[in-house]
């Protein structure tokens, strides 16, 4: 059978990752959330660093939210860290603290889709679920010839009846473990290694050279650009953040104060703009340095990002009444966005 051919291959070349060697829905729970946009090996230290913090649903419950932040900084996609708190503090008080061992149950969590939800009863709890992620996605659509849409509807019923047949009677937390790292290692979207695959004699791609044509090429989003001017406000201890709001990337993250603009500006036309004066309305200032950052790239913007030098004398930092004054030694406390945080780190 052909999940038994992946399953052998699986045996042999999985790699070591800590979430598969536990059984424990929590942490495995941890490591899906994670692996959700990033790359596997992104994800490892943050795993580990994130599970000696937070052991238990309990931990990560009772912790606020400035913790959890602090923990997943430099992963992106923050909403994920707000969903893991939210459902931990549901799991707390609605399971008392147990994870939910039901597909039905454990869909119902903030932030579990279907696949989330049938990798965990299928990793932690052995249930008959098949998670079809982007991996398996790929490898059905090669293997079966399947040109529909994973993101429609249709392609979406479609694969998952696929995912489950293929399934049959194998060890769901064997078989899915197999399968996605089948398409992660194996079965990979640039130049797949065909010649040495163990399926290559039953797939549609390979006996029809469509390797490169399937699966179905989504359509591309447009991608929007932004220009931030970041005004790093200082004294020789400390500089100026504000947390950002609720409606926009990186929400309640915090940052520098932003000049966005909607095209690139010169400095001079930035610190004659209305938005510098009402920043800096009466506050003596001397810019200092002018630094340019590479282009940060998000799932649909581009970030154009530079860094502006504003020294301020003690004294002043009183006048910012919505802005909050940071020690330099302790600011690595307060979670922010990577480009933030790399350009403190001097990277």
């Amino acid at each position: 059978m052909l999940n038994s051919k992946i399953i052998n291959w699986y045996e042999f070349n999985k790699r070591d990752l800590p979430w598969r060697n536990t059984s424990d829905p929590y942490k495995i729970w941890i490591s899906e959330i994670m692996l959700q946009q990033t790359q596997v090996v992104t994800v490892v230290d943050y795993y580990l660093r994130f599970i000696n913090s937070f052991p238990s649903i309990s931990a990560l419950a009772s912790a606020n939210e400035q913790e959890v932040l602090n923990h997943w900084q430099g992963l992106g996609y923050y909403s994920r860290a707000r969903n893991l708190h939210s459902a931990a503090k549901s799991i707390k008080d609605n399971y008392k603290g147990v994870f939910p061992d039901s597909f039905d149950e454990i869909i119902k969590l903030k932030g579990i889709g279907v696949y989330t939800a049938s990798a965990i009863s299928a990793f932690a709890f052995h249930l008959p679920y098949a998670a079809v992620d982007g991996n398996v996605y790929r490898v059905l659509s090669r293997l079966f010839g399947v040109s529909e849409s994973t993101s429609s509807p249709k392609g979406k019923k479609e694969f998952q009846a696929l995912a489950d047949e293929l399934m049959a009677d194998a060890p769901p937390h064997i078989y899915n473990q197999a399968i996605i790292e089948f398409g992660a290692l194996q079965c990979t979207a640039k130049n797949p290694d065909c010649e040495v695959c163990p399926l290559q004699a039953q797939c549609f791609a390979y006996i029809n050279k469509q390797q490169d044509v399937l699966p179905a090429k989504k359509k591309k989003v447009k991608v929007i650009d932004r220009f931030f001017y970041y005004l790093y406000i200082y004294n020789d201890t400390r500089f100026l953040l504000q947390q950002r709001g609720e409606r926009d990337i990186w929400r309640n993250l915090f940052e520098f104060p932003l000049i966005e603009a909607d095209n690139k500006i010169e400095l001079v036309d930035l610190i004659n703009s209305e938005a510098w004066e009402t920043l800096l309305k009466d506050i003596k200032v001397e810019v200092t340095e002018r630094k340019i950052t590479k282009t940060h790239k998000l799932s649909h913007q581009n970030l154009h990002i530079e860094f502006v030098h504003v020294r301020i004398e003690n004294y002043e930092f009183e006048k910012f009444k919505s802005l909050i004054s940071v020690d330099k030694e302790v600011a690595m406390n307060y979670p922010m966005p990577k480009p933030i945080e790399m350009y403190l780190a001097g990277k």
